[in-house]
Parts: structure tokens; C-alpha cells; sequence
């Protein structure tokens, strides 16, 4: 696994505690592209690691990912399977495009609510985009693009920059432009491209899937969230309804989304919507259709009553009406 982790800190946590052989990567939310720190500070050490040994190396961070990820993939060959995790930060804050080092040393913040444009934002993905183009280019130099299976997704919806139309919301809501992200899959030896699926998948539905492609299944004692979606990536299986559930702690959000219906609350309002019909979720159909509402309630309230509790203490990202003009009741 190359980039970003993000799933607790050493040395408790980390990849190589959780099933992988090699990392390199920053272990928290987001680094500058070039200190590859996750703050500011002279004195403050890179969130970069080699395995769990701390590292401080030159280069845009978007690049050193894509590298690690090459190198890997030229050790690679046709008779044995192997898995490659890249987490690009890209296009995370700070703003900072690969000629911006000079930038990175004039940050008032990591946040940097002070910067960036639509121009900025470009110049992030286009690198973002020529770095996976040049990890393709070597899983296709290496004799392996025809039978791997390669998925591109995000972890969250937009934020400041992004154009999520149009869904309303972005990262840090359950509002569909905060968790409707796109996904996007080839597998030339299987999947017959130019398709687009209407199968309502979630990240955690990829652990069983890709399992599943190899020949394998989720350990019997260690059941997947996810379910395996792929009779219906080759064609073998018509779509089949989900009920997925989430739940935030900024803004005491909570949704379920069932089929074609969401329900959704936020501090403590409610919300019913037919996303087949309004992806805007802007026509709030509780009052409409009762039934369905009290149905929903709960189910999502029987899901949580088998969730741990979410810490009282716990931090929770938000959009702060201090940084972001039209988040002004956030």
C-alpha cells in the first residue's frame, strides 16, 4: 500500500498491522505536497513513512505515490496475483500544484482556506491524472493490464473546488455530493468496457468482490460489511436492491438509503427522498409518504442499536462557516 492510511496511528495501528507487506505513506489525513508534513512548524517531523520507519524524501507527493507504485509493479508478473492499494491525497488541501513549492513554504495553514481556484484545483488533477496515467502505462509495459482488475473511487465526496452536480452536499455530509463518489473499473478480460451499472455499491463491498474474482471468500469468522457485487460487474446477475447506513457525528447527521428512497436527518430534521426522482434532495416527501418514513426510522435505528456508540470525545470534520461562505449554519 503507497499514500494515504488514515485509519489510525503508529503504533497501535497501521498497514503493515493490517494485512499488507510493504507501505510507504503518510499514516494521517493530509500532508503538504512537499514538506509531506501534517502541519506547519520547522520542528515538525514528515508524516512519511518507509513500513513503519519515518522517512523524509524530496518530490511532489502526487509523483513519489505514482513511483512507488511503478517500482511495484515492475517486480510483478503474470503467474503469481498480487494486490496494489495507491491512496492518492490528491486532490486534498493544502492547494499546491507541482510548481507550488515556494507556496508550501508560505502556508498560514494546512487547511489553507486562504487559497486555491478552479485554475489551482485543475492543475492538482491533472497531475493526479498524468500520475495513474504513468502507473497504467507500466501495468501495460509489464504484460498485465489485459487480466487485472484496476478501480478507481474516492473516499468522500468534493469539497471547495469540486463540482458534485448534482447532488447537493459535499465531504462531511451525508448529502449525496458528500457520499456519492465516483467509481469507475476495468478489467479487460472479463468486463466488456463503455458500460455504466446502475448496482448501488459501497467501498466495503470491493473486500469480498475482489476476493470472490480470485478465487477466494471473506474468512467465516471475519464477515465482510460488504456483499459481492460481481455476477453483477460481468453480467451474470441483474442489480439487486441495498440498504446501506451511515451515520456523522458533525451535525448529528444519520441516513439510510433503501433502493431508490434515503432517509436522512440532521440535527434532529428529517428527511424523505426518492433519489431516482430528486438527486437534488431538495423535495423532502415526509410528510407524503408516512409510512415509508416510519419504516425507515426504523430500520436505521435497529442497524445502530448494533453499532458501538460513537465517542463523545471523537473528532468529527466539518466545514467551517469561518472558511467556507456558504456553509454559514454549518
Amino acid at each position: 500500500m503507497f499514500g494515504k492510511w488514515h485509519l489510525g496511528a503508529l503504533p497501535k495501528y497501521g498497514p503493515l498491522k493490517s494485512g499488507y507487506d510493504e507501505f510507504f505513506g503518510n499514516t494521517g489525513g493530509a500532508v503538504d505536497y512537499f514538506t509531506h508534513k501534517a502541519g506547519l512548524g520547522k520542528d515538525l517531523p514528515p508524516d512519511l513513512f518507509e513500513g513503519e520507519v519515518r522517512v523524509d524524501k524530496a518530490g511532489y507527493y502526487t509523483d513519489l505515490i505514482a513511483d512507488h507504485g511503478q517500482a511495484f509493479l515492475r517486480r510483478q508478473s503474470a503467474d503469481k496475483p498480487f494486490l496494489l492499494s495507491l491512496h492518492f491525497t490528491a486532490p486534498h488541501w493544502p492547494w499546491e500544484a507541482p510548481g507550488d513549492e515556494p507556496l508550501s513554504r508560505q502556508l498560514k495553514s494546512l487547511n489553507h482556506s486562504d487559497g486555491g481556484s478552479l485554475k489551482k484545483y485543475g492543475e492538482i488533477v491533472g497531475a493526479l491524472d498524468a500520475a495513474i496515467g504513468r502507473v497504467l502505462d507500466t501495468l501495460q509495459s509489464q504484460g498485465l493490464a489485459q487480466n487485472t482488475i484496476v478501480i478507481f473511487t474516492s473516499d468522500n465526496g468534493g469539497e471547495r473546488f469540486s463540482n458534485t452536480w448534482p447532488f447537493s452536499g459535499q465531504k462531511s455530509e451525508l448529502l449525496e455530493g458528500g457520499i456519492r463518489v465516483s467509481t469507475l473499473l476495468r478489467w479487460p478480460a472479463r468486463v466488456k468496457g463503455g458500460q455504466v451499472s446502475d448496482q448501488v455499491v459501497i467501498s466495503m463491498d470491493w473486500l469480498p468482490t475482489l476476493l470472490a474474482a480470485a478465487g477466494g471468500a471473506p474468512h467465516v469468522d471475519y464477515p465482510s460489511d460488504g456483499v459481492n457485487v460481481l455476477p453483477q460487474l460481468l453480467g451474470q446477475a441483474a442489480s439487486v436492491p441495498r440498504q446501506l447506513f451511515w451515520r456523522y457525528k458533525s451535525n448529528a447527521q444519520r441516513a439510510l438509503r433503501d433502493g431508490d428512497w434515503k432517509y436522512l436527518q440532521i440535527n434532529g430534521n428529517e428527511f424523505l427522498f426518492n433519489l431516482a426522482q430528486d438527486q437534488r434532495e431538495r423535495a423532502n416527501l415526509t410528510e407524503r409518504e408516512p409510512g415509508r418514513l416510519d419504516k425507515l426510522r426504523a430500520d436505521r435505528a435497529a442497524w445502530n442499536a448494533g453499532m458501538l456508540p460513537i465517542p463523545e470525545k471523537s473528532r468529527s470534520y466539518r466545514i467551517s462557516p469561518k472558511a467556507q461562505a456558504d456553509r454559514p449554519g454549518a
